[in-house]
């Protein structure tokens, strides 16, 4: 078991850098923006408050199946964080098509316009991922200790990930936008 646990250690060196690397890649390539990319980016730390929160809640350690968890998690935050900023963006681009962009507050209300519009999206998709993932927590019998490994996180990190994406990215999207207008 420990030589297991050495050579499951030395993989995971290796892929979870790597599958960091390719979702990052991924997202430059769809947002072709350095900046965009990291906005992004940010949902991860975001959701692994939650999941190591909850890891730390249930005492569960730093595992194989933990990590394939958390792997996913990233996966999942960072296709809700493109939605969420694609939503940003498209209402922040309405506003200076239609000539409202005049100063920061127009950016506030455009912001609050696109940010508004994720709020029953994001609140769903966290609802059925943890019905989901809840059946497993409560599971018993062979293999549900693997399972319920795989689940925890998931479940931290999308609550944390929800509240943060709702609050946070609309003020990290000001922060950046309001920037440019001000030099503007």
């Amino acid at each position: 078991e420990y030589e297991y646990m050495l050579k499951a250690k030395q993989r995971l060196l290796v892929v979870v850098p790597l599958t960091f690397l390719i979702i990052v890649l991924i997202i430059y390539l769809n947002t072709r923006s350095a900046i965009k990319t990291a906005i992004v980016m940010l949902a991860v730390p975001f959701s692994l408050v939650g999941a190591i929160g909850i890891l730390a809640l249930l005492h569960y350690n730093l595992s194989v199946a933990v990590w394939v968890g958390i792997i996913a998690l990233a996966g999942l935050d960072a296709e809700t964080g493109v939605v969420m900023l694609l939503y940003l963006d498209l209402a922040y681009a309405q506003w200076i098509k239609e000539g409202k962009m005049r100063n920061v507050t127009d950016l506030r209300d455009a912001i609050y316009h696109g940010a508004v519009k994720r709020v029953r999206p994001k609140a769903m998709t966290a609802c059925v991922i943890i019905a989901g993932l809840m059946p497993i927590m409560w599971s018993h019998g062979a293999g549900a200790d693997v399972m319920k490994r795989i689940a925890t996180p998931m479940i931290g990190g999308v609550v944390t990930s929800t509240v943060m994406e709702l609050a946070v990215y609309p003020a990290i999207f000001f922060l950046w936008r309001s920037r440019r207008l001000r030099e503007a």
